[in-house]
């Protein structure tokens, strides 16, 4: 498969840099690397056309310089970008996410992914905070979703956490296959991997179900989530700004689910909802 590549480069970084990811993810762009200058992204050439950025609306804000440059990059070449530019990361003092090239530390969840394509190495504030909400919350002898997995590494976590059924399910065939891939890496035996949306779900339960996708996303699958969970059951969603908190709080509310906490980071923002 060949990619485009677009290199923006970006003064000031935050938050430009954030709300540009959201963007460009609801016009397709697939995979991000941020880096000192600004950002890296990708979107199949399959799925691009030249007016893919006419409708950005951070690209015409007065308060940011953001200029970009293009090129086709095979996907071959994705990995070197990542070795060059993913950094181990620790959550807590608990946990550490890293790629196979890193030195492991004593940590008491360490967490080896590869991420080829896919989203979710803790980089991310989304993915960092519902890190942080796993090792906050009790996983032991639970059931649990992964949905928008990327690569795996929330349900790789959940079930270090002692969760013992486990689905993570990607609409995204690479995500698909690197979720795979990273559980089989990690030694997880109790995750099932499907490719798939939330139509998956049918005839489904779960005491916890983990969703980091994006906000239109989650205000439409809401609906299919509550209906998922076990009486007593914990939804967490991330994927969306301070701003949208409302609007998703009322649509769980809609379906019966009770606001919990929240955590914020970058204007970012985790929340957990009861059933």
């Amino acid at each position: 498969m060949i990619y485009i590549e677009y290199n923006f480069k970006i003064i000031p970084l935050q938050p430009a840099t954030d709300i540009l990811i959201a963007e460009l993810g609801e016009v397709g762009f697939e995979s991000f690397v941020e880096n000192d200058l600004g950002l890296l992204a990708y979107i199949l050439k399959s799925e691009w056309k030249e007016t893919i950025l006419e409708d950005l609306h951070i690209l015409k804000s007065p308060n940011f310089e953001i200029t970009w440059s293009s090129k086709e990059i095979a996907q071959q070449n994705w990995n070197a970008e990542w070795e060059k530019n993913f950094h181990p990361i620790t959550v807590g003092n608990q946990c550490m996410v890293r790629a196979p090239f890193h030195e492991s530390k004593n940590v008491e969840y360490d967490i080896v992914i590869e991420p080829k394509m896919s989203f979710g190495t803790g980089h991310h504030e989304t993915t960092h905070m519902m890190l942080k909400h796993i090792l906050n919350e009790d996983f032991d002898g639970k059931s649990v979703l992964d949905m928008g997995c990327g690569t795996g590494v929330l349900a790789i976590l959940a079930e270090m956490r002692g969760a013992t059924t486990l689905d993570a399910i990607d609409i995204e065939e690479w995500c698909f296959l690197n979720s795979k891939e990273n559980v089989e890496r990690n030694n997880c035996s109790r995750i099932e991997v499907y490719q798939g949306d939330s139509s998956l779900l049918v005839d489904k339960k779960y005491d916890i179900i983990l969703a980091n996708i994006n906000r239109n996303i989650l205000l439409d699958d809401i609906p299919v989530y509550s209906n998922c969970l076990n009486k007593g059951g914990i939804l967490f969603l991330s994927g969306f700004y301070t701003q949208d908190l409302d609007i998703i709080s009322l649509k769980c509310g809609d379906c019966g689910l009770k606001f919990a906490k929240k955590l914020e980071k970058n204007n970012w923002v985790s929340a957990k909802y009861v059933n």
